[in-house]
């Protein structure tokens, strides 16, 4: 197990959202036939629920990301719900209830779990199996990839390593070739827009896509600034989007664990702390970018940009061009 889905693993069970008992009850309930055919039933949304996977994933296809598709009701699906809700004019409570689970149905009624099968690209690498925690380790690496196929293609379906293993027991990921369960994430044809406006919603840690005419296209959770490294307020533009971004560490961040007082650069990859985009903004040294830890955002504070898993960072870069403007809201 890399360390990077062991911490997702403790995380799980420390939350007691993945008490040790449940993942061979999991691996049973949640078949492709019986998330893709789940219906609504209050008493089925705790723990890994049927019901929870498939409204997550029908939120990822309606560009109201829930974050990580894990199978659980967490503050991101709420956040996620409370947007959705408003777009079907129910009451944005932002708990999952018939009236919602019946609207997103109603706007997409496609299968939510399908086949795919392992490519030779899937398995290719370069791949680096130990991704340190530590600034100054990283910079001694030559890339910040994926640590494995797993990783790959947990990012690329837009799911939790964890409930992507309990989708395949016993099923190896190494193997071009192999059929595994994964989500239907693919929004429809003709679904791209463009983004003219930004909101980043600092306390319901959400970041927020307008098109031209003032029309909501996207949601996304958000890590946001802490009180010791606070994301910036007011009006700002963006400036760049550059992908696989290098990363230059300025001793003037004055991060607490980085010891050394020189600056230092980290190089491109999904587990960069930069993610796979960057999105600069006219305010300096700040932007939206992608984190390396999925299942962090929303949860964790940032030091002080706008942090997106890197599916969804990735989504709203193919949407948005130089002179956007992005507003931070209190």
């Amino acid at each position: 197990m890399s360390s990077r889905l062991a911490r997702l693993v403790f995380a799980l069970l420390g939350a007691g959202l993945l008490p040790a008992a449940a993942p061979a009850v999991a691996a049973t309930a949640l078949t492709a036939d019986a998330v893709n055919t789940a219906r609504y039933d209050a008493a089925a949304l705790g723990g890994l629920s049927p019901v929870v996977l498939r409204a997550q994933i029908l939120l990822d296809r309606a560009g109201f990301s829930p974050g990580a598709i894990d199978g659980v009701v967490s503050d991101n699906l709420r956040r996620a719900l409370v947007m959705a809700q408003r777009r079907h004019e129910l009451d944005d409570h932002g708990e999952l209830d018939e009236a919602t689970f019946a609207a997103l149905i109603e706007t997409d009624d496609g299968p939510v779990l399908g086949d795919y099968e392992i490519t030779r690209a899937d398995t290719a690498g370069p791949f680096v199996p130990d991704i340190p925690s530590e600034l100054e380790a990283m910079a001694r690496l030559r890339r910040l990839a994926y640590t494995g196929p797993r990783e790959r293609l947990a990012e690329t379906f837009h799911i939790d390593a964890r409930l992507l293993v309990l989708l395949n027991p016993g099923v190896s990921f190494d193997g071009p070739g192999t059929r595994i369960v994964v989500p239907r994430i693919a929004r429809p044809a003709g679904s791209a827009q463009k983004v003219a406006r930004i909101a980043v919603e600092k306390q319901a840690r959400r970041v927020l896509a307008f098109d031209p005419d003032g029309r909501l296209v996207a949601s996304y959770p958000a890590s946001i600034g802490s009180g010791d490294k606070p994301t910036p307020s007011g009006l700002f533009t963006i400036t760049k989007v550059a992908r696989l971004p290098v990363w230059r560490y300025n001793p003037r961040f004055a991060f607490k664990e980085v010891k050394g007082g020189r600056a230092f650069n980290v190089a491109a990859g999904p587990n960069s702390p930069l993610g796979t985009v960057w999105i600069g903004l006219t305010a300096p040294s700040y932007g939206i970018h992608g984190t390396a830890l999925p299942e962090e955002v929303g949860v964790a504070d940032s030091h002080g940009c706008v942090r997106l898993t890197n599916w969804d960072v990735q989504a709203l870069a193919a949407m948005v061009q130089k002179g956007a403007t992005v507003e931070f809201i209190e």
